[in-house]
C-alpha cells in the first residue's frame, strides 16, 4: 500500500480490501490504542490545553479515579501520543502534552465530530 492514500483512492480500493503489512485492517492498530473509556476524553482535553497537569485533567475529568487517569496516561504515552514532563520542584507536578504522534489525531478527531454534531440527533447511542 501506498504511505498516503487521497480519499478517491481509498474509496476505490477498499473495495478490494486494504491491509497493513501485517494483514490487519487499517483501522484497528488506532481503534485498539484508544480503547476504554478515558483516552479519547484525555486526548481531546489536551486539544483543549496544549499542555495540562494531571490535577486539572482529574478535575475536569468526572468520575475518574487516580488510578484509571494514572493507567490511561501511561498507556498514552507508551503508544507515543504524549509526553509525560516530571517537574521536580516543590511541589512536584507533571505535565503532560501532545507528541507529534498525538497531534496527528487532530484532523482524525475534527472528522468524528462533524460526524457527531451531523448525527446528534439519531438514536445512536441514545440512552433515552
Amino acid at each position: 500500500m501506498q504511505e498516503f492514500m487521497t480519499y478517491e483512492e481509498y474509496l476505490r480500493d477498499v473495495k478490494k480490501g486494504i491491509v497493513t503489512d501485517l494483514g490487519n485492517c487499517p483501522v484497528t492498530p488506532l481503534l485498539i490504542m484508544l480503547q476504554g473509556k478515558w483516552k479519547t476524553q484525555i486526548l481531546y482535553e489536551l486539544c483543549i490545553y496544549d499542555t495540562v497537569r494531571f490535577s486539572v485533567l482529574k478535575k475536569d475529568l468526572a468520575g475518574i479515579t487516580n488510578t484509571m487517569l494514572t493507567n490511561a496516561l501511561r498507556e498514552l504515552e507508551a503508544d507515543g501520543f504524549i509526553n509525560r514532563v516530571q517537574f521536580n520542584e516543590i511541589p512536584p507536578h507533571v505535565e503532560y502534552s501532545f507528541t507529534e504522534r498525538g497531534r496527528d489525531l487532530m484532523p482524525v478527531f475534527y472528522e468524528i465530530m462533524r460526524w457527531g454534531f451531523k448525527h446528534e440527533k439519531d438514536k445512536l447511542g441514545n440512552k433515552e
